[in-house]
């Protein structure tokens, strides 16, 4: 008898065993069902975005879409018709305002409104800039206290209160309806004799500059405000200002990648959404063209060994390091097909449409590429995509909590 049971509580115990391991293969086959449906949702989102922008591409005329590829500055505190042609007729992609442009937050807010309101015809928003690093460079009206220097901040070196410097300039111009600022500066002032950086950069080390310049950019994404940093590759160690002549560097690649580059490699490895290209020559890496309009250096160095893929925005092409050595439409060009994506022209109406008339021109005889434009045009969209930006009005400005936050940090920082 107990001969004859054996086989059937083996049988058993074997049906048990398979049991158990049927409902852990199962429970396993569920977790991996799970995973491949989030990786599937997250891939179909990114194709579905990468579709809707091709379709939004494919529906626009040239026109519209060497505007993207223009941010421009003008003259007064009041929209006159330049801008309004330079919206209407050119389809820019954004504006950049300064000092000249900024009179008080009741203004600001009413020009950025007008400029907002004369683009909603268009499909794609207007990126509205501004350089607001803090310290010595900054644009906003004294109605907003004013920000300690990069350098401050660096010689305090707290990732705290970085963030929080990064979080108010992020509110200072959101509040006022802009949607990108041109900061911060992740130059490494090595050189005592720079005439340009100095106390704009966070200090003259790279831990420095890594440690508190990419919390700030991260600061200012906390607000939904598009951080551009700057100036790739490096402006730190340069005795000539920009907005005078080119500047001269003369270190190799090797050089280079100790020092200079390490903030942007990190601030890539972070995901930054732009860089600003300098104005600087290398004349070890090229020996004819400075950074702005360099293949080597862009495409070269930034899009592929440093696998790049975001929005490069030029310097200001109107500075002397530019207008003192080339023509601004042919530097322009230049730009675009060394693998820039947005010109900054900041001055000069007539400079300005003559920067779209021979993008249109490079176009037409196919020196640019329409897949070239289209892949730069893809590029703008998805970063404006990225930040829900839109045409939205600001009706006032809550300048009375953001300088009560300030305020604060500064009696932090004394």
């Amino acid at each position: 008898m107990n001969k004859r049971i054996t086989p059937w509580i083996l049988l058993l115990v074997l049906m048990l065993a398979l049991s158990g391991c049927s409902s852990d293969e199962k429970e396993n086959m569920n977790d991996k069902n799970q995973m491949e449906e989030d990786i599937g949702k997250e891939e179909i989102d990114k194709v579905e975005e990468k579709d809707e922008i091709e379709e939004m591409i494919n529906h626009m005329a040239i026109d519209e879409k060497i505007g993207q590829l223009m941010i421009v500055g003008f003259n007064g505190t009041v929209m006159d018709e330049k801008v309004k042609d330079m919206i209407e007729k050119n389809h820019i992609g954004g504006l950049i305002l300064f000092k000249e442009n900024i009179a008080n937050v009741e203004q600001t807010t009413q020009l950025l409104n007008t400029l907002k309101k004369t683009n909603n015809p268009n499909p794609i928003p207007l990126f509205l800039s501004v350089d607001e690093e803090g310290g010595k460079v900054h644009r906003l009206s004294h109605e907003f206290l004013k920000m300690p220097s990069a350098k401050k901040i660096g010689d305090i070196n707290d990732e705290k209160v970085s963030l929080e410097y990064g979080k108010i300039l992020g509110m200072r111009i959101k509040s006022l309806g802009f949607n990108m600022d041109f900061a911060p500066v992740l130059d490494i002032n090595s050189n005592p004799k720079n005439l340009v950086i100095g106390n704009r950069a966070f200090g003259s080390t790279v831990d420095v500059v890594v440690n508190n310049g990419l919390q700030v950019m991260r600061g200012i994404n906390s607000e939904s405000i598009v951080s551009i940093i700057k100036h790739f590759p490096g402006h730190g160690d340069t005795a000539t200002d920009s907005h005078i002549n080119i500047p001269v560097v003369n270190k190799e690649l090797k050089e280079l990648e100790s020092l200079e580059l390490v903030p942007f490699t990190k601030g890539i490895a972070k995901g930054v959404d732009g860089i600003m290209v300098g104005h600087i020559l290398f004349p070890k890496i090229d020996s004819d063209k400075p950074a702005t309009l360099s293949k080597a250096i862009i495409n070269d160095i930034l899009r592929e060994r440093l696998s790049y893929n975001g929005v490069v925005i030029s310097d200001d092409m109107t500075m002397g390091a530019i207008m003192k050595n080339y023509s601004i439409e042919d530097a322009a060009v230049e730009f675009l097909k060394a693998g820039g994506d947005i010109v900054l022209v900041c001055h000069g109406y007539e400079d300005q449409l003559k920067v779209i008339d021979k993008i249109k021109e490079k176009v037409e005889n196919g020196n640019i590429t329409e897949k070239e434009l289209d892949e730069k045009v893809q590029r703008i969209i998805k970063l404006k995509q990225k930040y829900n930006i839109q045409d939205n009005l600001i009706d006032k400005a809550d300048i009375e909590s953001i300088n009560t936050k300030t305020k604060k940090l500064l009696d932090e920082i004394k």
